[in-house]
């Protein structure tokens, strides 16, 4: 979990500088969409009939200058074939001259009109409609190279990620390793599953060559990535095992050691393991390779880290909460104002691990300076990404409507705001009324009030920075803020805020104004793709494996030991409930979503819960599993970015059981009751 020195020295670029431009080109190719279709619009405005243009037209083969009579003369005279049945059967003296001269005279027209059509579209193709379709086609060819290598940047993404997140030392687990032992059970496992993955791409390889049905070279080309990141990724693995670093402690637990193990390694060992058993070996790569056919998915997913990561460099945060304290809020309160406050940016981060990643350092360091104990800190920013994942344009509810057409974006949205004022209300009771140890004592209005105006000032340009990045995709581009855009347009977004800032800090570094200094454009995106590229590899490779995992599952036939249909929805929806939760507490979000589609999604419908419902209950099912042991990968993320330290020290605060275990059972308790509400409640009124 600890990131090495390799990544403070200028050996990072080695992995952030192709991942940057990775996520560039990632971007450039969704925004070149954007922009055709305005081309597109803007020169059917200027030229009526552009579409014809944007071919050279082709002369018609016709003649327009056919002598009518003499055609008539030469049809009429034709004789009937006598082998050809249909002649025989109508007879060449049935011929109507007029009805001859009327098809000729109609043939003659419209080879006149076609001639005319080519004149017009010849005269037409001016100098300056050239030069423009040839600017258009030029972005029609970059769209269609970045469909074409979507499959390929994701790939060479997750592999890149991967190798730095495991030199690193970066991947997610249940503990960080600590010990000689700790590092050398998890690097011999790692590798050990590293090379599962490799052997399993191998034999994916040779099988689909080996097979009837022929493999293009794309396909192929794929197989030979996957197999050369895998070869890297073990390669690191076995670098790692034998570089062990200095400053580890002597001796150490073997139990504990297993827990310091991450988590995609036991996902593929254990998923490798299965394959093995069934002689599926190339299992874990058939699996894998499900990934490319959701590229753009993971490709947004990576995207919306590095929103996180960029987010992470500003003054934004900070900014915020500036805007609160002139309030002199207890501890409690602020925790609900910092856990409401990240539910907007979580809906445009998609996932609550994600923003975790991206803001939970942020929301930790400013809950400590205004007081909050160490275990309420850790429970905000664990549960800080866990309200806003039902809110537009949250990316897994966009994945949810593409994989289940019962149901669209509009409907999970439109309750989705229900569902958040609910987790909401649950989440502030629960803070405000168990173990509160501040008094209730805030700023009189008076002065709170003109302060805050105040403090909300220096936010005004950042507001002005967004809005113009949006209307310039509105109205340039035709392209509104919406959950199928955010992803191309929040990195823009991210860049013009960077940009602002070095521009307005630039003059201003060094003043003893109590400001954060700026780091500058450069150091801000390179270490923001610094972060970014260890947090990928962390989070796409264990979602890659999630997949794995819920191919085991599907494999099995474990949910065909259950009823295919219930006839009450109450008992369907219990046992759904448990199943959510159980999901949500081992895998990761979105591969957690495809398997739920695939399996229990139909028993659901078959049993009489609406598919919105079932949805909403799923969302929040998952967000209770993320924050439950044993895994409560939200915790672990928590636990990332905040560092080790702080959770130790927490873990040894007295008080009550409550009190020293606060950064679990809060959330539990508030998710839990949500959970309870929202999966039967609805139920009163149709089932």
């Amino acid at each position: 979990m600890t990131k090495a020195g390799f990544r403070r020295t200028g050996l990072e670029w080695f992995s952030s500088l192709p991942a940057c431009l990775l996520l560039l080109a990632v971007v450039l190719f969704s925004t070149s969409s954007d922009i055709h279709n305005r081309m597109l619009q803007t020169g059917e405005q200027l030229w009526s009939g552009y579409y014809k243009l944007r071919m050279d037209p082709v002369a018609p083969e016709c003649d327009p200058d056919r002598d009518i009579e003499d055609a008539v003369a030469a049809e009429m005279a034709q004789e009937p074939d006598s082998d050809d049945p249909m002649a025989a059967l109508l007879g060449a003296e049935e011929k109507d001259p007029d009805e001859v001269r009327l098809s000729i005279e109609r043939s003659v027209a419209d080879c006149k009109a076609a001639h005319q059509d080519y004149q017009n579209l010849k005269d037409n193709l001016t100098p300056g409609v050239k030069a423009y379709r040839a600017v258009e086609l030029f972005v029609a060819d970059v769209i269609a190279l970045g469909l074409e290598s979507q499959r390929y940047i994701l790939v060479i993404l997750v592999m890149l990620c991967a190798v730095t997140a495991t030199l690193t030392r970066h991947h997610i687990a249940m503990r960080a390793m600590e010990t000689r032992l700790d590092y050398t059970v998890s690097h011999t496992l790692q590798t050990i599953a590293n090379a599962m993955l490799l052997g399993s791409s191998v034999i994916f390889r040779q099988s689909s060559l080996g097979s009837d049905t022929s493999v293009s070279g794309e396909e192929l080309l794929l197989h030979n990535l996957w197999i050369a990141g895998f070869a890297c990724l073990t390669l690191a693995s076995l670098y790692r095992l034998f570089r062990v670093p200095e400053n580890l402690q002597e001796g150490g637990s073997l139990n504990k050691a297993f827990l310091a193990v991450p988590l995609y390694t036991v996902m593929c060992l254990i998923s490798g393991t299965y394959f093995a058993l069934i002689g599926h070996s190339s299992g874990i790569g058939i699996y894998l390779g499900k990934m490319m056919e959701l590229a753009d998915m993971f490709l947004n997913v990576g995207l919306y880290v590095w929103v996180g990561m960029m987010l992470k460099q500003t003054r934004l945060a900070t900014l915020v909460f500036n805007v609160f304290r002139p309030w002199h809020m207890p501890p409690e309160m602020l925790a609900v104002v910092a856990v409401l406050v990240a539910a907007v940016p979580t809906a445009y981060t998609g996932a609550s691990g994600i923003f975790v990643i991206a803001a939970g350092a942020v929301i930790y360091s400013e809950l400590r300076a205004a007081g909050a104990r160490r275990q309420l800190a850790l429970a905000a920013t664990a549960m800080s990404g866990s309200l806003g994942v039902v809110l537009r344009p949250c990316l897994l509810v966009v994945v949810i409507a593409y994989l289940n057409r019962e149901v669209t974006t509009d409907e999970l949205f439109g309750w989705g705001i229900w569902v958040f004022l609910l987790t909401a209300a649950m989440f502030t009771l629960v803070a405000l009324s168990v173990n509160r140890q501040s008094r209730f004592d805030l700023a009189p209005s008076s002065v709170a009030f003109p302060a805050m105006i105040q403090a909300l000032k220096p936010l005004i340009p950042y507001v002005l920075v967004i809005s113009v990045v949006v209307m310039f995709y509105r109205f340039a581009l035709d392209v509104t803020m919406d959950e199928f855009s955010a992803p191309r347009l929040l990195p823009v977004i991210m860049l013009a805020i960077l940009v602002y800032e070095h521009v307005s800090l630039k003059n201003r570094r060094g003043r003893a104004s109590g400001e954060i200094n700026h780091q500058g454009l450069e150091r801000s995106v390179r270490g923001a793709t610094n972060d970014t590229t260890a947090e990928i590899g962390a989070l796409l490779l264990l979602l890659g494996l999630s997949v794995s995992i819920g191919g085991v599952i599907e494999r099995s036939h474990i949910m065909q030991s259950f009823p295919q249909a219930f006839d009450s929805a109450w008992s369907a929806m219990l046992l759904m409930v448990v199943i959510l939760v159980i999901l949500g507490m081992i895998m990761d979000a979105f591969g957690a979503v495809i398997l739920v589609t695939a399996t229990v999604a139909g028993i659901a419908y078959a049993s009489g819960i609406h598919p919105v419902h079932f949805w909403m209950v799923t969302l929040v099912a998952f967000e209770l599993g993320y924050l439950s042991p044993p895994v409560a990968l939200n915790h672990l993320l928590t636990r990332q970015v905040v560092g080790e330290a702080e959770v130790m020290a927490a873990q040894q605060e007295t008080g009550t059981f409550y009190q020293r275990h606060e950064r679990i059972i809060l959330p539990l308790i508030a998710m839990g009751i949500s959970l309870l509400v929202v999966s039967f409640v609805p139920l009163l009124f149709y089932a």
